[in-house]
């Protein structure tokens, strides 16, 4: 039985101010590195794209086969793989019982079908309950391995990193560019919370500028969070457009390309704890940041039009939710020059 992950509760509600990123090296360091003229990633993910999570699990949204994965979506993460016995190894466990006998055959099929509609199908490491650590060569080696044989077992176009519960960059890094080596066109997203990517001294943020060279998008959750520094030195609660267009100039400022940079939030109220936005917040947000129109009291003293996206925790809370979210953002994205 696969577990019952679930991001209806918070993860870590900081509910502060995060001193520890100002500790770690401060939130603003020169962006030597030069934004990309094209965006970064696998060629297959359009310049704007829409990420969602789709459950392997039921916790009460709406069940899907990734054939009902509605059609706005680019990226479909799969959520999520197993840890095995062999530190850093996975696996996949498709919960067929609890997505009402849902076959592996007829799962692979969907994959390739989804592939060939344009979009990428990834699997997802980690998730609220996720127990896979990659800490030296070895474990690096086995992540490195068995991710790949899962790509060639059932089509996975990459993988998504989501751990929740800390990472080695060193490692982590390694462990995707020895992927990257075997798959030249893999797709990688990852989907960090807010104080994983405060300062570009901590190891999640550490880890995207390791592999910006290949870093399809990082989709950060700005839900789960309490109150963050902008890329201005200002206090931000969630829950509001200066909320993710603040804490995403931190990224955009400090060696991501905007094409790696995308908003990640829950698609309905049920999907997070707590850090739920309209769909009418998100557009705003993604217009503030390309385009500087609809910006809160936080302005951005430059535009990202290459910005790659946004993301939800998932799909099937957003069906649930008469698919709402990916019905108002989902256009937005894709309209976007």
């Amino acid at each position: 039985m696969a577990r019952a992950h679930s991001r209806t509760f918070p993860r870590k509600l900081l509910g502060g101010i995060a001193v520890a990123a100002l500790a770690a090296g401060g939130l603003l360091a020169a962006n030597t590195a030069g934004a990309a003229e094209e965006p970064v990633g696998a060629a297959a993910v359009p310049k704007h794209a829409v990420t969602g999570y789709w459950q392997n699990f039921n916790n009460g949204a709406t069940v899907q086969k990734l054939a009902d994965v509605q059609d706005d979506y680019d990226i479909i993460a799969v959520a999520f793989a197993d840890a095995t016995t062999t530190p850093g190894a996975v696996t996949f466990n498709l919960d067929s019982a609890g997505l009402g006998g849902y076959s592996v055959d007829q799962f692979k099929a969907d994959i390739k079908a989804k592939q060939a509609a344009g979009k990428s199908v990834i699997i997802s490491i980690g998730g609220q309950n996720g127990t896979v650590s990659i800490s030296d060569d070895a474990s690096a080696n086995a992540f490195a391995d068995s991710v790949t044989k899962l790509m060639d077992e059932y089509g996975f176009d990459g993988v998504d990193i989501d751990l929740e519960n800390g990472l080695n960059a060193t490692y982590m890094s390694k462990a995707l560019k020895a992927i990257h080596d075997k798959k030249s066109d893999v797709v990688v997203t990852m989907a960090p919370q807010t104080i994983d990517m405060q300062s570009p001294q901590n190891e999640y943020f550490k880890t995207a500028l390791a592999t910006k060279d290949f870093l399809t998008v990082v989709n950060m959750q700005y839900y789960n969070s309490g109150s963050m520094l902008g890329c201005d030195g200002k206090v931000y609660s969630q829950g509001s457009v200066d909320f993710l267009t603040a804490l995403a100039c931190i990224q955009l400022e400090n060696g991501l390309d905007p094409s790696q940079v995308g908003i990640g939030v829950p698609a309905s109220t049920r999907g997070a704890g707590s850090g739920y936005v309209e769909p009418g917040i998100v557009n705003a947000a993604l217009d503030c940041l390309t385009k500087g129109s609809g910006c809160g009291s936080f302005k951005p003293s430059k535009t990202y039009p290459g910005l790659r996206g946004a993301m939800t925790w998932s799909t099937n809370w957003d069906a649930a939710n008469g698919s709402a979210w990916s019905k108002a953002v989902g256009p937005h994205v894709h309209g976007l020059s």
